[in-house]
């Protein structure tokens, strides 16, 4: 009896040694094994809270209401932490508030973007073709049209704008470079073995692709979220700081970096854009090491298989 337990518990041991791990767990491992994708990831995660939890304590309107007797208020002063702004607003709170909106437009645009690159990708890779040649023309037009002029454009002219209305925008050119990066996995994909067996065994075409196809690039596609996380914020960002991103009464990095703008500002109250920039540059650079972190995961986890 010992002697049989002690084989089963050795092809117990040699089977979980043979067993690949989990993409989340190469994932993780991948992470915790890089000292600077380790440190990127408390970063971002602090980021968050710092954000979103933060906000959960603040209420927009006495955040953007004036007090013109403090107004520019420098480090620390009556409560200040980061001072205030010419209408007396606390730098500190806006910039919670601020930052939690840019990057939910961040992530709302990336998302979006996406899903409808996704989509359109996931078609036109497979079909090729006739379809293939069409969707890529379109994807080639849009491409080449000048994002932020139209973006600037569009701002001037949409009424009742906010920042819904923003993340469609962005999102108008967003999803064609997603279409195009996952149009060349599906490509490469849709010729290898699983997928003519698929097709061999009756299949339906859009079973093979979100069933067969999808979670084989699905590494892919977690690793462009993330960093299009990052590249959206910066986008959302720049438009702000020229003051064609969200309406002045709405916090954002861009708006609160915007007050670079003005000289007097840049020189003698850093205060007012200085945590903004920072913080846009801490989470962007975290946001990307992280990012690495998951390429090499997902490199890792196509040597396993």
């Amino acid at each position: 009896m010992a002697k049989n337990k002690s084989l089963k518990d050795k092809k117990q041991k040699k089977a979980q040694k043979e067993t690949p791990p989990s993409g989340f767990k190469i994932i993780w491992q991948e992470i915790w094994r890089t000292p600077s994708a380790r440190i990127a990831f408390f970063i971002v995660v602090a980021c968050l809270l710092f954000t979103f939890v933060g906000s959960l304590f603040l209420n927009k309107s006495q955040i953007t209401a004036t007090d013109i007797m403090s107004s520019y208020d420098s480090w620390g002063v009556d409560g200040h932490i980061f001072g205030a702004d010419q209408g007396g607003r606390n730098i500190f709170k806006l910039l919670i508030m601020g930052g939690r909106n840019s990057i939910m437009i961040g992530v709302s645009v990336t998302i979006i973007s996406l899903i409808v690159g996704l989509f359109i990708g996931l078609l036109s890779g497979y079909y090729g073709g006739v379809i293939d040649n069409i969707v890529m023309r379109i994807v080639d037009f849009i491409q080449i049209m000048p994002q932020f002029p139209i973006l600037i454009v569009l701002a001037s002219v949409i009424p009742n704008y906010n920042a819904f209305t923003l993340v469609a925008m962005i999102s108008i050119f967003g999803w064609t470079g997603e279409a195009r990066y996952y149009r060349s996995f599906v490509l490469a994909q849709r010729e290898r073995d699983y997928v003519l067996a698929s097709k061999t065994s009756g299949s339906s075409d859009w079973k093979i692709m979100y069933r067969e196809i999808l979670p084989n690039i699905s590494s892919m596609v977690i690793i462009d979220a993330v960093l299009g996380v990052a590249g959206n914020i910066g986008i959302e960002t720049g438009l702000s700081f020229i003051g064609y991103g969200l309406p002045t009464t709405t916090p954002s990095l861009g708006t609160l970096i915007g007050y670079a703008n003005d000289p007097v500002n840049v020189t003698t109250r850093p205060w007012l854009w200085l945590p903004a920039a920072i913080f846009l540059l801490v989470i962007s650079l975290s946001i990307n090491y992280v990012g690495l972190a998951l390429r090499k995961a997902a490199d890792a986890r196509q040597r396993e298989n």
